[in-house]
């Protein structure tokens, strides 16, 4: 979801692009989706900001209204190619990709914002679809991933993904080789309840293998973490935290700004986004 609005580039729901992928091939969707990663990674930076959670790496089944059009498309290999293109523009504007939500959230019919889906799918159907953008984007170093609030009965039967050893440690970081920083998905959805309070669901996630936890929509529950965490950070954090730090000084993302080059990427990104038949009837929506 893009939460900067007011002063900011309205960027397409990523679908948009799957789309175009769709209608007029493959390059022309690539090199816009790198023109979208370029103009969020931009204005952000311009503003001081390292990171956005960015991009969706979920599969569009069709059956997740809260995945919906912020899923590039069906296809795994679609999916990872925009993906692709735009942790390539995000590069450039000096911003690093965390992919989410790990191992995909696509096929589940209920909303981790309020409640806790399952998908009882087998590895195999896993590995063979929703895992392999994942696959792909850390191969070509994605710094960050997110996990799903979702639980996978075949795989661990009582942990959603973001609590779980299996696929945080086992699957992440052993079986596809990742790296980066693991952040969980906000700790105040509902889909994190079933750890008790606050500070027991950050404790399950960093027990779980995660780095960063995100506490996003209740300030109070921040205070409550913070007197309450027994924190331990490690020389290892510190290196994963270097990886997403962003890449140059805010003024030279707003000399940027200034360049026709950037402009004109802005117009096209904005025109993508507007609510007119861009694109085969699909209206702007959550982008991210």
């Amino acid at each position: 979801m893009q939460r900067f609005i007011q002063e900011f580039t309205r960027l397409p729901a990523m679908h948009v692009l799957g789309e175009i992928w769709d209608m007029d091939g493959e390059d022309r969707a690539k090199a816009l989706a790198r023109q979208a990663g370029w103009v969020l990674a931009t204005e952000l930076r311009a503003c001081g900001i390292d990171l956005s959670f960015t991009p969706v790496l979920d599969l569009d089944w069709g059956d997740c209204a809260v995945i919906g059009n912020r899923s590039f498309h069906r296809q795994p290999a679609i999916v990872a190619a925009l993906a692709l293109a735009v942790q390539q523009g995000l590069h450039r504007g000096g911003m690093k990709a965390c992919g989410k939500h790990f191992p995909g959230h696509g096929h589940v019919s209920g909303d981790s914002h309020m409640t806790l889906p399952e998908d009882n799918r087998s590895w195999d159907e896993l590995w063979d679809n929703d895992l392999q953008p994942f696959k792909d984007l850390i191969d070509a170093g994605m710094a960050a991933v997110m996990p799903a609030h979702v639980i996978y009965p075949q795989i661990d039967a009582h942990e959603p993904a973001g609590y779980s050893k299996i696929w945080l440690k086992d699957v992440l970081r052993e079986r596809l080789g990742f790296d980066g920083v693991i952040f969980s998905d906000d700790l105040t959805m509902e889909g994190a309840s079933m750890a008790g309070d606050i500070l027991a669901r950050a404790e399950r996630s960093f027990t779980a293998g995660c780095d960063i936890v995100l506490v996003c929509n209740k300030p109070d529950w921040v205070d409550a973490l913070v007197a309450d965490l027994a924190w331990h950070p490690t020389a290892l954090l510190a290196q994963r935290w270097q990886m997403i730090a962003g890449q140059g000084e805010p003024n030279d993302f707003v000399r940027m700004m200034e360049t026709p080059e950037f402009q004109a990427a802005q117009q096209v990104v904005s025109q993508l986004a507007t609510p007119k038949d861009v694109c085969g009837g699909v209206k702007v929506g959550e982008a991210f």
